[in-house]
């Protein structure tokens, strides 16, 4: 609630409030209700620092070209969404992006449990994402085997390259 106090201070529009929000049977819980600003400037902390909760802001840039370099000079690099028509544009921002997950008309580009999870930057800690597949590497071990059964009697081990 402290950062949807500090967008409103600093001049963002709050355009849903999720402050004060209840749930039926939980009327003593602590519970915040999905929150949107608009016209988020770069210079106000809820553009600055990660806000995790149902909080979003928008931030209006000019052109493509200026949404990338706004978003590649944050130091923070979790997630990013482009709402657009133009699929040119969609794969240009893809491609050119320097964060850990990219949403293309998609409010909140978090993807499901087997791919992995987790932003680049200083949105990252340690070396690997949360789940997926680097989560499986994390906590397991490799290892490789190849084998090759050529038509041959039991003779146990044989310690010598064959020849052919």
């Amino acid at each position: 609630m402290g950062y949807i106090d500090a967008g409103v201070a600093a001049g963002a529009r709050l355009v849903v409030d999720g402050r004060g929000h209840t749930v039926a049977s939980h009327e003593q819980g602590f519970f915040l209700g999905g929150s949107l600003f608009d016209d988020v400037k770069p210079d106000m902390s809820i553009y600055r620092e990660e806000i995790f909760g149902p909080v979003l802001s928008v931030v209006r840039v000019p052109d493509l070209a200026s949404a990338i370099a706004l978003v590649n000079a944050h130091e923070l690099g979790n997630c990013v969404s482009l709402f657009t028509s133009d699929g040119s544009a969609a794969r240009a921002f893809s491609r050119q992006i320097q964060i850990g997950m990219v949403g293309i008309n998609v409010p909140s580009p978090v993807p499901p449990a087997w791919h992995s999870f987790g932003g680049w930057k200083r949105s990252l800690f340690g070396d690997h994402h949360a789940y997926g597949e680097e989560a499986v590497r994390f906590y397991t071990r490799y290892k490789s085997v190849m084998q090759r059964w050529p038509d041959s009697i039991a003779k146990g081990a044989e310690l010598a390259l064959p020849v052919v």
